[in-house]
């Protein structure tokens, strides 16, 4: 194929669900029959269009499989020159094939879905106006997040990362007569607002540092620049990356979000906008790496976002909510591989490759048993389910098996690389973030055992609910949920059981990056085979305290009293007390001396003119008396202090 063409096909890739996202939500009500058709085509398009372009880079030689794409200039302005274009490489084409794959599966899923949920007037029915609008936001979102992963600079990066904010915000409060969804969706699009900030002044810098803010530019100069300012962009680039991506301290919207459709959970939140800041990083792997305060920065927010997220997993009844806090301490994971640098850059991105496929196949599960149970999410209210909802009980029970890393599944052959590249760090570095990491898993081994059990085994815990829409109450009915469901679930459990050796086959994935991001090989202090075994055996003892806590005991309908870490950890760790007092108190203040400063100093000096004018007018007018003998003694009285300095100075 010529390259004209494959230009063709890599603008095509975002224009595709752009142009659908257009016609969805310009058309108006024309479209609601076919909305959602036209939304997921343009997805399953998109698809196809990066299959052909992955194809096309395989038949290149390996150091030659970057195709850049120049389209319009952009930003003609003085000294600063951006073109609006987008390359595609071995890394950006594994962020297609995900976004598009598991995005065109997440679309026809949402037909079956939004068929029986309301729409934002409360309306059920395939033909209700939301539907066609959702299929517009989720057509927009795809076409953002192509933009993100396409652009060959950190501008138009910025650009679909806005996009995907916007489309984020749009999703998450789709439902928004529910106050919890609105009130989600603002905190959403504020918490993100903050690392944007880093992601604009990091631009700020590589402007002023380098003249240009194109990857080329910018990684060129890079090792001609100082380390202070290496490490300012870095860190810029990380405060980013913890809002897109919900790490600490940035992480307190991922678990509200979910208030949105189960659709957006599984496509934003599972699968591709979390996993931005992941690519940023990995992206400005030549920064990171002449950066070391920045990395380190790095290692630190995923370490502590791994377990933050996994200790708030394991107190969550809300089944969205548990997968939520699932996904920031896996997001975690990832983090800190790619601050590891060439030793884990790789295995990042193959943490984030498995992970969409099996977290995607779980969140979808959650929704169809959602679906089954009238939009109960309290898991201490399911029990049961696996003999009525087989098809979900089995896809959802394999997505379980590759999260926690339990062999052959995709899981296994991603986190454990994690596990082994931070053991073999060296110094104290290695013990440590090895600990930290293996402690990960057996806590992601004991919430996800707790979600299986308390969701498709034991005693029906079913309880009368009240449907919001229509007022009435009743018991649940449950049922296993349509083939448009079903089989986008069997699509990623499929992928959830043979991604992860599909992608490390003699080091596919690896060989497959290492032009982009390279690739150091570091070895554990212990054989690999013992770290297997020892990882395996943690995941074992946590699958065993779910399993004695609850199988053996009777599960309670209400939540009985913690201790103070339990009741922590179901408050989020207080990540929004700390954020308040930390960061909106500070703000508050901020803004109240703010505005004693405007009063009593700005305009108290514009205060103080105007009084010094009136008092000094004042004076004056008194010399405007009105009477001429008056004004003809001040004409006297001047004249006479002229004829005395005149005579003083001839003497």
């Amino acid at each position: 194929m010529n390259s004209g063409a494959m230009a063709a096909i890599v603008w095509l890739i975002p224009a595709l669900p752009l142009a659908g996202a257009l016609i969805l939500l310009v058309t108006g009500r024309r479209a609601d029959a076919w909305g959602h058709l036209l939304g997921s085509a343009a997805a399953i398009g998109g698809f196809g269009l990066g299959l052909v372009a992955f194809i096309h880079l395989l038949g290149r030689d390996s150091a030659d499989r970057v195709l850049a794409v120049r389209l319009f200039s952009w930003v003609p302005v003085a000294d600063l020159r951006v073109d609006f274009g987008f390359q595609l490489d071995q890394l950006s084409v594994c962020f297609v094939l995900l976004i598009t794959g598991v995005g065109a599966l997440i679309h026809i899923y949402s037909i079956g879905y939004m068929a029986h949920g309301p729409d934002p007037a409360g309306r059920v029915g395939p033909d209700a106006p939301g539907r066609r609008r959702f299929f517009g936001y989720l057509n927009l979102f795809l076409a953002a997040m192509l933009v993100l992963v396409l652009s060959d600079s950190f501008l138009g990066l910025y650009l679909g990362w806005e996009g995907v904010g916007l489309a984020s915000y749009l999703l998450i409060g789709f439902w928004q007569y529910r106050p919890t969804a609105a009130t989600a969706a603002k905190k959403a699009f504020v918490v993100n607002r903050v690392g944007d900030m880093g992601l604009i002044i990091a631009m700020m810098i590589m402007f002023a540092t380098f003249g240009s803010v194109s990857f080329a530019d910018v990684f060129s100069g890079a090792p001609g620049a100082g380390e202070g300012t290496l490490n300012a962009i870095g860190l810029m680039l990380l405060l980013a990356a913890c809002a897109k991506s919900a790490q600490v301290p940035l992480q307190s919207w991922l678990g509200d979000a979910m208030e949105g459709p189960t659709p957006v959970s599984a496509l934003i939140h599972a699968a591709t906008m979390v996993t931005a800041g992941v690519y940023l990083i990995v992206r400005s792997n030549t920064i990171f790496d002449l950066a070391p305060g920045a990395r380190t920065g790095v290692i630190v927010v995923g370490a502590v976002t791994m377990l933050f997220g996994a200790i708030i997993g394991c107190a969550k009844d809300d089944i969205k909510k548990a997968l939520a806090a699932s996904t920031m301490s896996q997001i975690g994971y990832m983090v800190l591989a790619a601050g590891l640098g060439p030793v884990g850059y790789a295995f990042a991105i193959l943490h984030l490759l498995t992970h969409g496929f099996f977290k995607a196949g779980l969140f979808l599960g959650a929704g169809s048993v959602m679906h089954g149970m009238d939009d109960e999410v309290d898991m201490r209210r399911y029990g049961g389910l696996r003999t009525l909802m087989p098809i979900t009980f089995v896809t959802f029970g394999l997505g379980y098996l590759a999260l926690i890393g339990i062999p052959p599944f995709s899981g296994f052959f991603s986190k454990d690389k994690i596990i082994e590249a931070a053991f073999a760090q060296p110094g104290l570095t290695g013990p440590v973030l090895g600990v930290a990491t293996l402690l990960g898993a057996g806590l992601t081994a004991f919430y996800m055992t707790r979600v299986m059990l308390m969701t498709f085994f034991g005693q029906r815990r079913w309880a009368q609910r009240r449907n919001e829409i229509t007022g009435e109450t009743g018991m649940p009915d449950p049922h296993e949920s349509g083939r448009s469901m079903t089989v986008p679930m069997i699509a990623l459990a499929v992928g959830s059981v043979a991604a992860g050796g599909l992608l490390t086959i003699g080091n596919s994935l690896q060989d497959w990056l290492e032009p982009v991001v390279g690739f150091h090989h570091a070895e554990p202090p212990m054989p690999v085979w013992a770290l297997t075994i020892l990882t395996l055996a943690v995941v074992l003892v946590g699958v065993g305290i779910a399993y004695r806590q609850y199988v053996l005991r009777e599960i309670p309908a209400v939540a009985p009293a913690a201790s103070a870490l339990t009741t922590a950890a179901r408050r989020d760790l207080y990540g929004d007390a700390f954020n308040e007092t930390v960061f909106m108190g500070s703000g508050q203040v901020l803004t109240k001396s703010m505005v004693v400063v405007e009063d009593k100093v700005l305009d108290g000096a514009v205060r103080g003119v105007a009084a010094l004018t009136i008092v000094s007018s004042s004076l004056l007018r008194r010399l405007q008396t009105g009477y001429v003998r008056s004004y003809a003694l001040a004409m006297f009285g001047g004249a006479v202090l002229v004829l005395i300095v005149m005579l003083l100075g001839r003497f």
